[in-house]
């Protein structure tokens, strides 16, 4: 498992990708951050000093689910999607080892409000029809 300063600095890339951090991108980041145990010094810190990207490739399955859940919700946060965000969250998805359709298909079932949810188990079996089988270089 990636550490949460690696999984936080993902989700403030995706934030940046417009060239602003809107407040309701700022407060996911904030809880995701918060239930995961770092203080809200720490998370500022990271928004602004987000780590570069790391291999994602290697995680199991489970995680990366999650990180794609995590940066599509983030993206429709503030009730805007750019272009730069919907490219950034392909380019992810792909270091995810899935194909960059995955992003358009899940966004139609994940919403910006967290209290209105699809089933993960159905919205993970949308992500694994797009996940690219790994090679053993790998």
């Amino acid at each position: 498992m990636l550490p949460i300063e690696d999984q936080i600095s993902l989700l403030v890339h995706l934030s940046k990708a417009d060239n602003f951090v809107a407040e309701q991108e700022s407060e996911l980041i904030h809880k995701i951050g918060e239930r995961s145990g770092l203080s809200k010094d720490e998370i500022e810190n990271i928004i602004d000093n987000p780590k570069p990207l790391t291999n994602l490739k290697s995680l199991p399955p489970d995680e990366k689910f999650s990180y794609l859940f995590n940066i599509i919700q983030l993206m429709k946060v503030d009730g805007k999607i750019y272009q730069k965000e919907i490219e950034f969250c392909e380019k992810v998805a792909m270091k995810l080892g899935y194909k960059p359709g995955v992003i358009a298909d899940l966004s139609a079932y994940i919403y910006s409000d967290p209290a209105i949810n699809t089933s993960r188990k159905y919205l993970r079996s949308i992500a694994d029809q797009h996940l690219i089988p790994m090679s053993k270089g790998d």
